[in-house]
């Protein structure tokens, strides 16, 4: 279990955090992309299609925690985050050089440093990156011209074979990401952002990429709104059954 040793600080920093005024500065002129999805949505699936075509730069965030291994393999620094002491994090925090950061689970502190975004901009390249259902609504009051884009799958059927084909999670764990999908889709039918249903793949991964360069909305947007309401009242109704 990570331990934070300066925890305190995190938390004052975080408190009231802002990107200084030339973090800001830098960020003009460039175009943002953030996906959110539920579990199994294919955020991160559409996300390397539209890296390999060699038009965006993913952004790997910055963390305070260990590098893990998972299925055997070893994670890598400046794949799947850059490894971070919390003493580095903690100076950039204090200077301002993240998009935003977050403590999660009292645990670890990771967020989106304003140099990987630089490095998209520079490269000429969209930026995008996959957050939780917060980070859009973080990311904003800093950078408004942000695309924020929810995945949501076709039916609840064909989610619920996605959720299960990634291997077994106890009862707890699929109650916690359930609960999580519940509220992503409350915004889903909401409105909130843009909503592109993950049904067939590459469809998904073009209208990723036509919002992602044109800003405009997309015509399906009132039947994704209806798919949305739908996965919201039977994943409560699946949850209400979980045992």
């Amino acid at each position: 279990m990570n331990e934070l040793k300066h925890m305190a600080e995190f938390r004052s920093v975080l408190k009231e955090y802002k990107p200084s005024a030339a973090a800001r500065k830098s960020l003009e002129g460039m175009t943002l992309v953030l996906l959110t999805a539920p579990t199994a949505g294919g955020r991160n699936t559409i996300i390397n299609k539209l890296v390999k075509t060699g038009e965006y730069h993913f952004i790997v965030s910055d963390t305070t925690r260990q590098p893990r291994v998972n299925k055997g393999v070893p994670e890598q620094n400046g794949r799947e985050y850059w490894f971070r002491t919390e003493e580095q994090f903690l100076d950039d925090l204090q200077h301002g050089q993240y998009l935003e950061a977050e403590l999660i689970h009292n645990q670890q502190v990771s967020g989106i440093s304003i140099r990987e975004l630089e490095k998209a901009k520079s490269l000429h390249k969209i930026a995008i990156d996959e957050v939780d259902m917060q980070g859009i609504a973080n990311v904003l009051p800093t950078k408004p011209d942000t695309i924020g884009i929810l995945i949501i799958p076709p039916d609840f059927e064909t989610w619920l074979h996605r959720v299960d084909s990634r291997g077994r999670m106890d009862t707890e764990e699929r109650r916690r990401r359930f609960n999580t999908a519940v509220e992503i889709f409350a915004m889903a039918k909401d409105g909130t952002y843009p909503v592109i249903i993950n049904d067939q793949l590459e469809d998904a991964v073009r209208k990723v990429d036509h919002l992602a360069r044109s800003g405009e909305v997309l015509e399906d947007q009132a039947h994704a709104h209806q798919v949305a309401a739908q996965l919201h009242q039977d994943t409560q109704q699946y949850l209400r059954h979980l045992v």
